[in-house]
């Protein structure tokens, strides 16, 4: 089944999607939700990110190959990591389906994209054992890493370089049967492939974050996994980028460039 978050009439709301089209429901797509009766049409709605995360939870350097390729660009011997630890990113970055990714008015440099599976909790997960993690993850969708790599090299912490607005765009919809790691990812720029990898293919799988994390914090339902890239492709504004994970659907966003602030903006 997939579910969407969406915005429609002035109100925002959970519903499930088919081939009949959009059926909204009260309360959370994990939570016994009920129908409302409506039918709405997709093009009736504006497709939201699926899930406002309680917590934002993501993961670096998980596949082998991405983690050779930034050593060798970097000069540095490749370091694969050990064990699965996980990561943090702000819910403010994140963006839907459709809408743009904005290179800040004051970034000269390219933006990098990374397609990436995002886990999507459906229950509380603490101490959990590995079936207990598969059956913990309520579904599947899609997320593109935005990094500002200049930024990213020059400031202490990630803040703004992993952070600013509409850098994480994450959808179109949650999709609850599909098994992710028989998926391929495939990166178009501009409608030409740009990278394409098995989805599995990690050295880590979901649900060894999902019992490592849990060993120490308490996963709670609506919370998001990004699992990491095998490729980055560089993006600049009047590009269209788009992560396709089959089984899942299709992630599309446009980047444009944000307008200078004006003398009011810079000194309120």
């Amino acid at each position: 089944m997939r579910w969407i978050r969406f915005r429609a009439g002035g109100r925002t709301g959970f519903a499930a999607l088919d081939e009949v089209g959009v059926h909204p429901v009260h309360g959370e797509p994990w939570a016994e939700p009920e129908p409302t009766g409506e039918l709405l049409t997709l093009d009736q709605v504006e497709l939201l990110p699926p899930v406002v995360p309680p917590t934002f939870y993501a993961v670096g350097y998980n596949y082998a190959d991405h983690v050779r390729h930034v050593a060798e660009r970097m000069g540095t011997k490749p370091n694969l990591p050990e064990r699965p630890e996980v990561g943090y990113r702000a819910a403010n970055a994140l963006t839907g389906h459709g809408q743009p990714v904005v290179r800040p008015a004051d970034f000269t440099g390219l933006l990098e994209a990374e397609g990436e599976l995002v886990a999507v909790i459906g229950r509380r997960l603490r101490r959990c054992s590995r079936e207990e993690a598969r059956a913990g993850v309520f579904g599947w969708t899609i997320g593109n890493d935005v990094s500002a790599r200049e930024w990213q090299r020059a400031d202490r912490t990630f803040w703004r370089a992993k952070n600013s607005d509409s850098f994480k765009p994450m959808g179109p919809w949650i999709e609850t049967e599909v098994d992710p790691m028989a998926s391929t990812t495939t990166v178009t720029l501009n409608g030409v492939t740009a990278a394409e990898f098995a989805t599995g293919g990690m050295i880590f799988d979901p649900y060894d974050y999902i019992v490592e994390t849990s060993r120490y914090i308490t996963l709670h339902p609506g919370d998001v996994l990004w699992m990491g890239a095998d490729a980055t492709v560089a993006m600049n504004v009047g590009d269209t980028l788009s992560v396709e994970i089959s089984g899942i659907g299709v992630l599309s966003n446009p980047v444009v460039q944000e307008e200078p602030p004006s003398a009011a903006e810079e000194n309120p």
